[in-house]
């Protein structure tokens, strides 16, 4: 098996992981949206609220929490 084939063999288990990491989320029940950020307490705008049902996070700590689970 050469280099190819192995980056090839990771992209693939990575993407399967991807799909599903993202199935199981779906199947999760949605709740309902918290109306401040669990983390900072600002106010969550409400369009934030209607577009992303189950939201807990503004936009800033959301952007935050997520380059965190990156590294």
């Amino acid at each position: 098996m050469d280099v190819t084939d192995r980056a090839s063999d990771v992209e693939e288990a990575t993407r399967e992981a991807a799909i599903a990491a993202q199935l199981a989320l779906a199947r999760q029940p949605v709740r309902a949206s918290a109306t401040n950020c669990e983390d900072c307490g600002t106010e969550i705008p409400e369009g934030r609220r209607t577009a992303q049902p189950g939201v807990l996070l503004c936009v800033g700590c959301k952007c935050i929490q997520e380059r965190m689970n990156r590294r």
